[in-house]
């Protein structure tokens, strides 16, 4: 392991699934970090692509890289082998087709110790196959914020939060005896909501060091309209999970709660396949009893949008009907 300086050890988790054509992207640009002291750890979670063997080749060319083999069980109990196996005082994580500044660590240590923060965050941009630049999800601030716990999940229920854990460092004792959920997409946040009381703070710092590849047909994005992704259904679980969490004496994490929970099944409803829409499909059923429950608060609701309420009514009425004309309408706006 390269002691280059002092500075406590940083340990990278990065599960390796089937993403040769990016992973040397992703590891150089961990290697090249001016935040020396790292342990980075490669979990490949089965592939068979020779993604493993790329793995495998690092280890002669770095004496940081650690490279574990497991049998494939998904991204949550890849990161959970490398929680197992680190041996740092703080955790980062990055995804085997994305990559990062070479300031990124130094940045987010610099913050924790700035503001005797547990967690820091750094801003992400999203960028497609093609190298164009996606509108930003969650924009960065201006200057160096933190943010308490109980505003940083009101930002997440508002869809202005980033919940993803590549783009924070945390302390060790943060993560501490914890783990992922496997089986689950979206899985940061459902670990982060569990978190978040324990952290306190997080340090959002306003430089966009991390870099978001998005590629077709991953876990959240299909080409084919005939699939849906299970993160939609994952989406609304985990709504559901926060809303329980809630106490409802605090009325204005509740009311946006409510809110999180319609927009993630109006977001369903806008993905889900009409071949799909069926009385056989029982997800599908119960998204639909639950939007015509909560129409009439979801009306009252201020932090929805009139769009968010037009839609929520539509699909109260004749959900595959509406299906059908909004996809006549995309279609149409394509030609």
């Amino acid at each position: 392991m390269e002691q280059a300086d002092a500075k406590p050890l940083i340990s990278v988790i990065v599960p390796v699934y089937n993403t040769k054509a990016y992973l040397s992207r992703c590891v150089e640009s961990i290697r090249a970090q001016s935040y020396r002291n790292l342990e980075i750890l490669l979990v490949d979670d089965g592939s068979t692509d020779g993604s493993g063997e790329v793995c495998d080749e690092y280890v002669s060319k770095d004496d940081r890289i650690v490279v574990y083999h497991k049998e494939n069980g998904g991204s949550s109990s890849a990161r959970n082998l490398g929680l197992a196996k680190a041996n740092g005082e703080f955790i980062g994580f990055v995804d085997s087709d994305d990559y990062i500044e070479p300031d990124m660590y130094a940045l987010l240590q610099e913050g924790i110790h700035k503001y005797d923060a547990s967690v820091a965050q750094v801003g992400r941009d999203e960028v497609e196959e093609t190298g164009d630049r996606l509108p930003d999800i969650c924009v960065p601030p201006v200057q160096d914020t933190v943010i308490g716990h109980r505003e940083f999940l009101r930002e997440l229920l508002l869809h202005k939060g980033d919940c993803s854990f590549c783009t924070k460092l945390f302390r060790r004792d943060v993560l501490a005896g914890r783990q992922f959920p496997v089986g689950a997409l979206n899985e940061d946040f459902h670990f982060l909501v569990e978190i978040l009381p324990e952290i306190g703070a997080v340090v959002s710092l306003p430089k966009q060091a991390y870099h978001v590849f998005y590629r077709s047909n991953s876990n959240s994005r299909r080409t084919d309209r005939e699939q849906l992704s299970r993160v939609f259904e994952d989406n609304i679980r985990n709504a559901d999970m926060v809303l329980a969490r809630i106490e409802k004496s605090d009325k204005e994490l509740h009311t946006i709660a409510v809110r999180f929970g319609i927009f993630q099944r109006l977001d369903y409803m806008l993905h889900v396949p009409i071949s799909r829409m069926t009385k056989e499909n029982a997800f599908y059923r119960e998204v639909v009893k639950r939007l015509r429950a909560d129409w009439g608060m979801g009306l009252l609701n201020p932090y929805l949008t009139g769009k968010n309420k037009l839609y929520l009514t539509l699909f109260a009425i004749a959900p595959k009907t509406v299906r059908q004309v909004h996809r006549r309408l995309r279609l149409r706006s394509k030609a």
